[in-house]
């Protein structure tokens, strides 16, 4: 008789304790998709060299455009839903308008980033 071998388990909790513990800490489901949210807005090629750009100076459309070496329109567009998720802010000086990171949480999220891909590679 050939058995199969099943890897599930017979019954559903085994460290009833754990469980409760970690449910009751867990974030709630409308925190999870905003955060899960900004990590896809985070994961667009373009919108993050936009913003490992604005990690070192505010620079206005037509700089960032130049360094990125993309097109003014793109740049734009991809401002305004890096505006709209609110990780990047705007001020006007003239006709010219200058965009910065919205705050220094954006920062410290970058910075783990590299350094988690510095240590995954060593």
């Amino acid at each position: 008789m050939n058995q199969s071998k099943n890897t599930v388990c017979d019954v559903t909790v085994i460290h009833e304790d754990v469980v409760k513990k970690v449910k009751n800490e867990l974030p709630h489901s409308q925190e999870v998709k905003k955060c899960a949210s900004l990590f896809k807005i985070l994961g667009d090629h373009t919108r993050f060299k936009i913003i490992t750009t604005l990690l070192k100076e505010e620079m206005c459309v037509c700089d960032i455009s130049y360094l990125l070496d993309m097109s003014q329109s793109l740049i734009s567009h991809q401002l305004r839903v890096l505006r709209d998720a609110r990780l990047v802010k705007h001020r006007r000086e003239g006709k010219v308008v200058y965009y910065s990171l919205d705050d220094s949480h954006i920062e410290k999220i970058v910075k783990y980033g590299f350094d988690h891909i510095k240590e995954s590679s060593e």
